[in-house]
């Protein structure tokens, strides 16, 4: 089992990790900043928050990201509590993104893109140092000043894109490893006996998201664990759908921890998300079947069902939940 089971999950899991950090980093230094700004300044309603929160959660490929830097501003007191509200609706959406591109079916092309981000980057760092591609204007104001010119403007963009490149490259590279002890997990009789329970009642398959997502603090990871069971019909598809709910709820657990020491406007913000996820699981857990019906339509893969089933769940949540932001009561809410 150790050589079997945990060894290569332990190792895919660290491998997804990696390319999920290497690619959030990566951004959020690209365009972190600017889009502390826009959260600042385009947040005027609701509708407008829960666009920018999707974009930005896509942008950054972290919902708790875009969540830890909205409580931030408000505890910093650049955001009001009622402009946040559309922010959390929205980073459940632009989170999505992640696994639909996983749920492709692409993993083949782990490695390739990977060969091909290390090249590019190399080429880069190669370039800057020997000065290329500089602007001869640029050239001329450093030797006036004594310095030695640092490569051109077009070269960092290319560096931060070939890096994103590779983090999904390793997304790519973890999830077929840990797609690959599908046969041993199926033929464990823990495992067994968790599919027994949650078959008979979803709340299991809620419990076991909510659980593993607080734990290593990456919904993303846990849905591609369970997208690798499913695809090789390991894991059920409504049960798989039930942990994508339960994972949900645990992402939550990140932004409540930050919020802890900061103001009563950014708990506020963390308990917001808190209500919006274990309110759309409880909404959604008596119809993980008809929820698994409706994707099956769209797609036979069932790696792709469970991308969709996250998507449909988590847009259906926020819409739903947006007219409630409209509320004057909650419009006028002051909270410091």
């Amino acid at each position: 089992m150790l050589n079997s089971i945990v060894v290569p999950m332990v190792l895919g899991f660290m491998i997804f990790m990696l390319g999920l950090k290497a690619m959030e980093l990566t951004l959020h230094r690209s365009v972190g900043h600017h889009l502390q700004t826009v959260l600042e300044q385009m947040t005027a309603t609701p509708l407008h928050g829960l666009l920018i929160g999707t974009a930005t959660t896509a942008v950054l490929q972290s919902s708790t990201a875009v969540t830890v830097m909205t409580i931030g501003l408000v505890n910093a007191g650049l955001l009001t509590f009622p402009r946040t509200l559309g922010i959390i609706l929205g980073t459940n959406i632009g989170t999505c993104l992640t696994t639909e591109l996983i749920g492709l079916n692409i993993s083949k092309l782990g490695w390739p893109l990977l060969l091909i981000s290390l090249g590019c980057w190399f080429v880069t760092v190669l370039a800057g140092e020997l000065g290329l591609g500089t602007l001869r204007r640029t050239k001329l104001s450093f030797s006036q000043a004594g310095l030695r010119p640092s490569g051109s403007r077009f070269w960092p963009p290319v560096r931060s894109t070939s890096v994103v490149v590779g983090g999904f490259a390793l997304l790519l590279i973890g999830m077929a490893l840990m797609q690959s002890v599908a046969p041993a997990v199926e033929a464990s009789s823990f495992f067994s006996a968790f599919l027994g329970r949650a078959e008979g009642s979803v709340i299991w398959g809620i419990a076991a998201g909510a659980v593993l997502t607080a734990a290593v603090h990456s919904g993303a990871a846990v849905i591609a664990i369970i997208m690798g069971l499913a695809a090789v019909s390991a894991m059920p598809v409504p049960i798989g759908i039930a942990i994508v709910l339960g994972a949900n709820i645990g992402t939550c657990v990140t932004a409540l921890l930050v919020s802890y020491s900061g103001s009563k406007a950014g708990r506020f913000v963390a308990w917001s998300h808190v209500v919006l996820n274990v309110g759309g699981a409880v909404l959604f857990a008596p119809f993980t079947r008809e929820l698994q019906a409706v994707v099956a339509m769209m797609t036979t893969s069932p790696a792709a069902q469970i991308a969709h089933a996250q998507t449909i769940f988590n847009i259906a949540c926020s819409l739903l939940a947006l007219p409630l932001c409209y509320l004057p009561k909650l419009r006028r809410m002051k909270v410091q």
